[in-house]
């Protein structure tokens, strides 16, 4: 569970800088900051094709590892870490052994005395890093004033850093706050919530009026859903546009949720293509992007709304990133890999052992501290459930994973044959903010810049070789023969050379979006279709189609063949059977060479 409630701290307003400021009061006060704000076009989200998430399975419990006690370990200069209440941090629950690291833990095993506490509060994560970066550039080697370590999900830290950043090349370019590794994953529990109908035939969806925290993770999975779809949104809160999804904001997850359990309702101005129409529509919300337990509060309160898409079928979208100061990290790199061991291992042990994960599911409720929960309760939406709501509908509600070494390095591409699904996610939902919201989020900074992999590497070369624990958790297909679930569908514009299935050079860049928004979404399958216009001969056109569409698998697994096995992407070649305009124009016929991009889950 994690409460993201951005830009509810003004003094870091003013210290964090006028970008960063706008960006939290224009979420704090509902995206108007005007009576009368200028009406927002509704616009295809952008492509989001998200990195093949690693699909963690058992691994062995390491001999050397023990139980933790309880009693703080004490001694040694101590850590302090500031994270979200969530799941994907068992591993670093269970390493830590408490709130702070206690006797016989992985953490104190590596040298590390780690103070974690619970901060739901982006602005304060955010501020807690300046502080100890304005300390550090005084000259002080080890600040007392706020975090050496700040954790939140890596589908936001695209605009989470650039603000930060902005902030922090004004104390100096060493001062830099980086990602450095990532304790686990969101795996169903972050989700878009709708009638069946939204599931069963997504353009349904238009006209719905779906609570969130906007611009926020679970924003971030329906809006990724439209964009798969070739649906639009409309970035306008105070508006309804009944041929698009639309949006009320809410102050939190729970609010979310609350509006829905509620009836909330509103009335707005309707518009078209973002023209004001001069009407008015009152409109209740029907739809909520939320995490557990929020999904847990809808089914029991309520009822009526399935998992639309989650984090289950993005599975790379949302792992949890730890970050740091640069100029602190580089002069205590022994520390940093101590941390990171100590959390990978800890990885391992929750993966593999049931009473780890129980220790870890108790030091989760120590941390966490959240009225109406205990360490049951973390460690049942840990797993994930089924079960009927209110209505008697069937709900996923929950799941996530722990990361171990094999995971981080396939997350951050750092095995051959993989890609930087990290890397992906990023970007992705950098671009979509700055293509919504350009105003607030002009740019981000390249991945390059904010990412440090470096002590992930050192860490492994000290491990060894890792070839077998890769082996365990990187991702696995089974061909299904029964029916799949079309999660998505959508026609790509990838030009191919005149009658051959060599691609053009402009398509190139097409081609790397489709592979970014595949990753995202590791936890699907993929079915590439090839259609060509009605120009020659029908058996030739057959097998044109054939090919160009096994050149783009064939590209794919050339890129990232872990992500792309075989398993995972088939193909279909139409020829000219199946047209979408009439071949009688040369318009018509464009429209017809085109490759489609079916996303398949077994739901």
């Amino acid at each position: 569970m994690k409460l993201t409630a951005v830009g509810k701290v003004v003094a870091l307003i003013m210290v964090v800088g006028a970008a960063l400021g706008g960006w939290q009061l224009w979420q704090r006060y509902g995206g108007s900051l005007a009576p009368e704000a200028p009406v927002i076009g509704s616009v295809v989200p952008g492509s989001v094709t998200l990195p093949e998430g690693p699909q963690s399975g058992p691994t062995i419990l390491p001999a050397n590892v023990v139980l933790p006690s309880s009693q703080p370990a004490g001694g040694g200069r101590e850590i302090r870490m500031l994270g979200y209440a969530w799941n994907a941090q068992m591993g670093l629950m269970f390493a830590n052994g408490g709130p702070q690291t206690t006797n016989d833990s992985l953490m104190s095993k590596r040298g590390v005395n780690l103070k974690f506490q619970r901060q739901d509060d982006n602005g304060k994560l955010q501020e807690s890093l300046v502080a100890f970066a304005t300390e550090l550039s005084q000259g002080n080697a080890q600040p007392g004033k706020g975090a050496h370590y700040v954790m939140i999900m890596g589908d936001g830290s695209a605009t989470f850093l650039k603000g930060l950043n902005d902030t922090l090349k004004k104390i100096g370019p060493e001062y830099r706050a980086k990602i450095v590794g990532s304790c686990g994953y969101s795996r169903g529990e972050d989700k878009f919530m709708g009638p069946q109908e939204w599931k069963d035939n997504p353009s349904a969806s238009r006209g719905g009026l779906v609570a969130g925290v906007l611009r926020d993770g679970d924003w971030n999975i329906a809006q990724k859903w439209l964009g798969d779809n070739g649906l639009r949104t409309n970035p306008d809160e105070k508006t309804w546009d009944p041929d698009v999804l639309n949006w009320v904001g809410a102050s939190d997850y729970l609010d979310a949720c609350q509006k829905y359990i509620g009836g909330y309702s509103e009335e707005r101005a309707v518009v078209r293509n973002g023209k004001r129409t001069g009407e008015k529509k009152r409109v209740s919300v029907n739809g909520v992007v939320t995490w557990t337990p929020g999904d847990v509060q809808v089914a029991e309160q309520k009822g009526g709304l399935v998992s639309v898409v989650s984090t289950r079928e993005y599975s790379s979208q949302m792992p949890n990133v730890i970050i740091g100061i640069d100029k602190w990290m580089r002069a205590n790199r022994e520390t940093v890999e101590g941390m990171l061991q100590a959390i990978c291992e800890g990885g391992d042990a929750v993966k593999s052992s049931p009473e780890a994960l129980r220790r870890a599911a108790a030091v989760s409720n120590a941390c966490y501290n959240e009225s109406g929960t205990n360490a049951a309760y973390w460690e049942k939406y840990y797993k994930g459930v089924r079960q009927k709501d209110k209505q008697g509908l069937d709900v996923e509600l929950g799941g996530s994973s722990a990361n171990n070494l094999a995971d981080n390095l396939l997350t951050f591409g750092l095995v051959t044959g993989s890609s930087n699904l990290f890397a992906a996610t990023y970007t992705v939902f950098g671009n979509m903010v700055v293509q919504q919201y350009p105003d607030l989020v002009p740019s981000i900074d390249p991945v390059e810049q904010i990412l440090d992999t470096s002590y992930l590497k050192g860490l492994a070369q000290k491990v060894g070789s890792t070839q077998v624990a890769v082996e365990k958790v990187k991702p696995v297909y089974v061909k299904s023969t029964g029916r799949k679930k079309v999660l998505s569908q959508k026609v790509w514009r990838i030009a191919f050379n005149s009658g051959q299935a060599s691609f053009t050079a402009p398509s190139y860049k097409v081609l790397d979006e489709l592979k970014s928004q595949l990753l995202v979404a590791s936890g699907t399958t993929v079915e590439v279709q090839g259609h060509t216009d009605s120009q020659g001969n029908p058996s030739a056109n057959m097998q044109l189609s054939e090919e160009r569409a096994f050149a783009v698998k064939q590209w794919l697994q050339k890129q990232s063949s872990i992500n792309f096995p075989d398993e995972r992407v088939s193909v279909r070649a139409y020829g000219q059977s199946a047209p979408v305009a009439p071949n009688s124009t040369p318009q018509g016929r464009a429209k017809n060479r085109r490759v489609v991009i079916k996303m398949l889950t077994n739901s």
